[in-house]
């Protein structure tokens, strides 16, 4: 097992595995059916915006990973490729749509928020995240802005009828 290659870190890799775990049966039961084309397309550009972003602020040394899955990338890739936006996927195929605009905001507020203190708490009492040049309150606007975008995305990919769309391709 991954904790038994640096017992010291037990803690730390119990989290990271735990979290594939969590965000996978989050993903897998809180996806309608009808919504996973949706959830997918969220999750992907989700993975480009983290990607780019997370590669940035590790090269800028603003934040560092000590203790990671794989230590080939300095990222974090358990947050950056898959629970972050795996989070994304379902902010965006369950947003409240038909709810008004205080509803919508609170919503949007909801996440980053959840998110950045499960990080301040991964920060204080871990090995998984140190801030060099960073604090919390970088972490939600940026959490912030990428839901927003995620979601703008989201809205203009869908924003065709998936009927109108012609996906017959015939020669």
């Amino acid at each position: 097992m991954l904790w038994q290659k640096n017992a010291r870190h037990k803690k730390e890799y119990t989290i990271l595995v735990s979290s594939w775990v969590i965000a996978s049966v989050l993903l897998c039961t809180l996806t309608p059916r009808n919504k996973v084309k949706h959830s997918m397309i969220a999750f992907l550009f989700h993975q480009v915006l983290t990607w780019l972003f997370g590669l940035l602020v590790v090269e800028k040394e603003l934040i560092k990973y000590p203790v990671r899955l794989f230590q080939k990338s300095k990222t974090s890739f358990t947050f950056e490729y898959f629970v972050f936006p795996a989070l994304s996927a379902l902010f965006n195929v369950r947003f409240p749509e038909k709810a008004n605009w205080f509803c919508k905001f609170l919503y949007y507020f909801y996440y980053p928020t959840i998110i950045t203190l499960f990080e301040v708490y991964a920060e204080k009492r871990t090995k998984l995240i140190e801030y060099i040049r960073w604090n919390w309150f970088y972490s939600f606007i940026t959490m912030f802005l990428s839901f927003f975008v995620s979601r703008q995305y989201y809205l203009w990919f869908f924003s065709k009828k998936e009927s109108d769309v012609d996906v017959d391709f015939k020669c």
